[in-house]
């Protein structure tokens, strides 16, 4: 997750198939300081073409709001696809769906939030602003889903030093790497270390993937993820 100052003004993408969606937020945005909309996509190949030319112009956003249902390429495979290729950028997914099935496939393509579409603008800002921030934003009807559907999978808790555990469960709370660091009383540096570790230890790709598998293991309680 892309860490920005809180003085920068953070970048968005707008990515959904209906135009009447893109030109609400965006004429939201325009009254919102400090958030920029630099690029719309109708669609998830769109998308990847918007956020390539503006990397390849040194301006790499910081956010994507993603539609999940869109044609061609579907909000799920975007967002796989951008994480991979843009490993920084953050992902929140914008969808009318609160199935266990596409939160999970949402969260686990590497997405940073899962917002309902009938969510109040405000709550888009501030999750946007909590992504930025390294934390984790999901509409409390998906963390209800969560919580009663993560309840008894594998664990893997004992490959995870004590330190990490509390790194893990702190991540999960949705602490960046610089709150962890004054929490534990190290660097930043060696928190984001830590971190790193952990999602090679747990073979994950994401904070938000290392927040899902702290729920799992009831190490932290999903509705802590709301913010």
């Amino acid at each position: 997750m892309a860490e920005v100052e809180q003085d920068d003004e953070i970048t968005v993408v707008l990515v959904d198939d209906h135009a009447v969606v893109r030109t609400g937020l965006r004429a939201y945005f325009d009254t919102e300081p400090g958030i920029s909309i630099v690029a719309e996509a109708a669609d998830g190949l769109e998308a990847l073409a918007r956020i390539d030319a503006l990397a390849r112009d040194g301006r790499v956003p910081d956010v994507v709001l993603m539609d999940m249902q869109m044609p061609r390429l579907d909000g799920v495979e975007a967002t796989g696809r951008i994480k991979e290729r843009w490993p920084q950028i953050d992902v929140i997914a914008v969808t009318s769906f609160v199935e266990e099935a596409r939160i999970r496939a949402a969260l686990e393509a590497g997405a940073t939030g899962y917002l309902l579409k009938d969510a109040d603008a405000d709550d888009v800002v501030d999750a946007i602003r909590a992504a930025v921030a390294g934390e984790i934003r999901l509409d409390p009807a998906v963390a209800t889903v969560l919580a009663q559907s993560l309840r008894t999978p594998p664990s893997s808790a004992a490959s995870l030093t004590p330190r990490e555990l509390e790194v893990v469960t702190l991540v999960a709370e949705g602490r960046t790497n610089r709150e962890i660091g004054r929490r534990l009383g190290v660097a930043e540096r060696t928190a984001r270390t830590h971190v790193s570790n952990i999602l090679t230890k747990l073979g994950l790709a994401s904070r938000t993937q290392a927040a899902m598998w702290a729920v799992r293991e009831g190490l932290v309680d999903p509705e802590s993820m709301t913010g």
